[in-house]
């Protein structure tokens, strides 16, 4: 009987490490289906890439060229205003429900962004966008958008805080202007 019972122990211990390699191979299985790479054999188009890379960049000289090249060019005296001068009401005449009374005197414009507001004679029409260079205001070139009347001929009024600063950071200057964009 001993021999039996050890007969029946030794099976059994062989069934169970049977049983467990099998385990162990099944969960490894499994580990290894979740690292397969099913793209191994694909390759990338760097053609392609690059065509869709020049394409985008030639959208955006397009945009640029449209939208930034002078469509024509004036020269004028650049003087500047603020909305609580004597004469102004802090409304615009393009736009009277715009108030800049309060040193409002920016413009978030749906293709140039935020821009500078200008007075100018109805030779320009309302939501013309011009740009020009003032050094004593910006570095870089300023681009502004017609939102008032008031002046004469091809002069332009730059909008300020308040007078003061007009007086201060503008006072007048003749210029050269190019327009970006006649009208809305």
């Amino acid at each position: 009987m001993k021999v039996m019972s050890k007969i029946n122990i030794f099976v059994k211990t062989i069934i169970i490490t049977i049983f467990v390699f099998m385990l162990v191979g099944a969960t490894s299985e499994n580990n290894n289906s979740k690292v397969k790479n099913n793209y191994l054999n694909l390759s990338l188009d760097i053609n392609k890439m690059s065509s869709k890379r020049d394409r985008k960049y030639e959208e955006y000289l397009a945009f640029i060229n449209d939208n930034y090249s002078a469509k024509e060019q004036y020269t004028g005296d650049l003087t500047g205003y603020g909305a609580d001068c004597p004469l102004c009401s802090g409304r615009l005449a393009c736009m009277p429900s715009l108030d800049v009374l309060h040193g409002n005197y920016h413009f978030d414009d749906s293709t140039y962004g935020n821009v500078r507001i200008v007075a100018s004679s109805s030779n320009l029409p309302c939501g013309s966008v011009i740009r020009f260079d003032f050094a004593r205001q910006s570095d870089d070139p300023i681009i502004a958008i017609v939102l008032d009347r008031g002046v004469l001929g091809t002069d332009i009024d730059l909008l300020e805080e308040n007078s003061q600063n007009a007086r201060l950071y503008v006072g007048r200057s003749v210029i050269t202007y190019d327009v970006l964009r006649r009208g809305w």
